[in-house]
């Protein structure tokens, strides 16, 4: 594997599901760089603000560091003004679900070639535990000491609905399933949506409900139908109980 280690310190709390990303993402594109699939120096990194963000400091590609809910439109900017390079998208669930929720329907709407890793540990872990656009009903964060009064967002319904061509979701708990996912959202052309589920253990541990009800989408499903995958989609509603299924849920060829 190519060295894409850097010199910065991390500091993710210990057994942040982000590890598991970090870990992943640098596994692929090692590997399609290797099999000469991917020129590393034409790889560009883009991140929102958060825990998830950090990562531009840990993956050694070229990195843009933009402000919160931008870093799609930073991402979709950079691919314009070259479109030789491969930009992938690193974004927590509060940072593009809440305030740059109207850049990310956009740039799917417009099938921009960008790829869009969103970082969904469920909550604002990095200023200390508030609720996100897809946290359950009734959580009980430092915004929301008696309970939330909203239900949670389904970003892989509202992708179907905004019309993306790669719509997937994996676990970063299950590390061969994520780095496939991640290569088969790199290689897609067009836009690719990949929500990675991880646990934030402390603020917000989602490791049991995880780990006993993900399953893996089997060959019955047929990413190309878009009717099973807006089924699939409403299958978990982003609550704490319910079977998860994770995979490609929509590709369009």
């Amino acid at each position: 594997m190519k060295n894409l280690n850097t010199s910065a310190v991390n500091t993710w709390c210990p057994g942040c599901g982000n590890f598991g990303i970090e870990v992943g993402l640098k596994a692929v594109l090692s590997e399609m760089a290797e099999q000469g699939e991917l020129d590393l120096d034409k790889v560009v990194l883009a991140t929102g603000i958060g825990c998830h963000g950090k990562i531009a400091d840990y993956v050694n590609v070229n990195s843009f560091y933009s402000l919160h809910g931008r870093a799609v439109p930073a991402a979709v900017g950079i691919k314009m003004a070259n479109p030789d390079l491969t930009v992938i998208v690193c974004v927590g669930d509060g940072d593009v679900l809440g305030e740059g929720l109207d850049h990310l329907v956009f740039a799917a709407k417009r099938n921009s070639n960008i790829k869009v890793l969103v970082h969904e540990n469920r909550i604002y872990a990095l200023t200390t535990g508030q609720y996100s656009p897809t946290s359950p009903k009734g959580f009980r964060g430092r915004s929301t000491p008696t309970g939330s009064l909203e239900q949670p967002l389904n970003p892989i319904e509202l992708m179907l609905a905004s019309g993306a061509s790669f719509v997937a979701r994996t676990y970063s708990g299950r590390l061969a399933h994520q780095k496939k996912m991640m290569q088969e959202a790199i290689k897609h052309n067009g836009f690719a949506f990949l929500d990675i589920l991880q646990p934030c253990f402390v603020y917000y541990n989602t490791y049991p409900l995880y780990n006993q009800n993900v399953y893996e989408l089997g060959p019955e499903h047929d990413p190309a139908d878009s009717q099973q995958a807006l089924k699939l989609a409403k299958e978990w509603s982003y609550q704490d109980s319910g079977k998860i299924p994770v995979g490609i849920f929509y590709q369009k060829k």
